[in-house]
């Protein structure tokens, strides 16, 4: 199957203009000021992207797929994510991980869940590990884990500062990121520690000792959860300011943020005020993790699920609410991460890249259509490619 998609505003994220983009065999084949399509010539579909906005497809790197939570015994697992559930955000890749459970859940399960995914239509990744140091990994450790399983991009998330962590020393700590390191430059992957932050007074403590005790480069940890409150968000402004990637997550509720929580719209423009480049942030949902319900009282009546959509809701929140540019929103949530995990055919619409697309209103920036590989998943707003056990 070709598919051309014509007459869109392409950002690739950067503005291109008005192009036709041509995807042939799940790659982009080119970019085209304009083409014509002779009807009825072969296999070829053609999707009108007039008063539309042509985006690559969105990477959300940090999702339990597999379910999360737990923390308040078993009734409080979450279920694993469906795969319409991913693409009605816009979502073409996700990177899986375990979060506080890696005993119920483990490192198989997760690896099988990705692959599940995958055949379902949409590229997957994973962490290894969980919560926890010492690491629990499928192979030896998360140094052979990154070499050999081809899923495996790095390892986390890894918990700090928090009182759900195993309280690894510094030196425990500086070993993973360095096995994380060497696995990742063996391979050729990013072999990046993606670090939990909690709420912990140390916040980002054992990130600023690795940058000054050892000669890892500081890009090797990726801290999540900075907005988690405005005192983790300073500490994470400092830590840019180093040089520092800082990712925002976006599945709080916006209408129930707790009292000093920062929301990841607002978090990313205040970062672009300090005089943070925009490469250095990004954005992930923390989808199908457990999440607190409050009602109008602000009196907690139950847990939900965090939302993979939250990641795109953000993005929007940025450029109509916050004021932030256009090309600077989409950036967290497509470049900036395929950059950061070395994921190379993923995050621009460039030719020879994976056609993973996202074509939305320009007015409303309401996703309209989604392509996963060149393979049309959502159109015209619905959903037409589900998981094997969706109704």
């Amino acid at each position: 199957m070709i598919t051309v998609i014509k007459n869109g505003e392409v950002y690739a994220p950067k503005y291109l203009g008005k192009k036709d983009v041509v995807i042939a065999g799940g790659v982009i084949e080119g970019i085209y000021d304009a083409i014509d399509v002779p009807e009825n010539f072969g296999n070829i579909k053609v999707i009108e992207a007039k008063g539309k906005m042509v985006l690559p497809g969105f990477i959300d790197s940090h999702v339990h797929i597999l379910g999360g939570g737990g923390e308040g015994s078993f009734k409080t697992r979450t279920p694993e994510i469906q795969l319409s559930e991913i693409l009605s955000g816009g979502i073409t890749t996700v990177v899986g991980c375990l979060g506080t459970d890696g005993v119920c859940r483990d490192m198989n399960s997760l690896f099988a869940k990705s692959r599940a995914l995958e055949e379902e239509g949409i590229t997957t990744y994973i962490y290894t590990g969980a919560y926890d140091i010492p690491v629990k990994t499928i192979t030896e450790n998360c140094k052979t884990d990154v070499i050999l399983i081809d899923k495996v991009i790095g390892v986390g998330e890894i918990a700090l500062s928090d009182h759900r962590s195993t309280q690894p020393t510094f030196e425990q700590f500086a070993n993973v990121v360095a096995l994380a390191r060497v696995g990742g430059m063996l391979s050729g992957k990013a072999g990046v520690v993606n670090v939990h932050i909690g709420d912990g007074k140390r916040r980002l403590e054992y990130l600023h000792r690795l940058v000054e005790e050892t000669e890892i480069p500081i890009k090797q940890v990726i801290p999540t959860h900075i907005n988690r409150s405005i005192k983790v968000f300073e500490a994470g402004v400092v830590f840019a300011k180093l040089g520092g990637i800082v990712d925002l997550t976006t599945s709080s509720d916006p209408d129930f943020l707790e009292e000093d929580e920062v929301k990841a719209s607002t978090g990313l423009k205040m970062l672009l005020e300090r005089g943070i480049p925009v490469e250095q942030i990004s954005f992930s949902s923390d989808g199908q993790g457990s999440m607190p319900i409050f009602n109008e009282k602000r009196e907690f009546t139950g847990l939900g699920v965090g939302s993979v959509k939250s990641l795109y809701r953000e993005v929007k929140d940025a450029v109509l609410k916050d004021g932030v540019n256009f090309e600077d929103a989409i950036k967290v949530i497509t470049s900036n991460v395929a950059d950061n995990l070395k994921l190379f055919n993923k995050g621009k619409i460039q030719e020879g890249r994976d056609g993973d697309i996202v074509i939305i209103d320009n007015e409303s920036l309401d996703i309209q259509y989604v392509l996963a590989k060149g393979r049309e998943m959502v159109s015209q707003g619905q959903v037409i490619v589900k998981g094997i056990f969706e109704k």
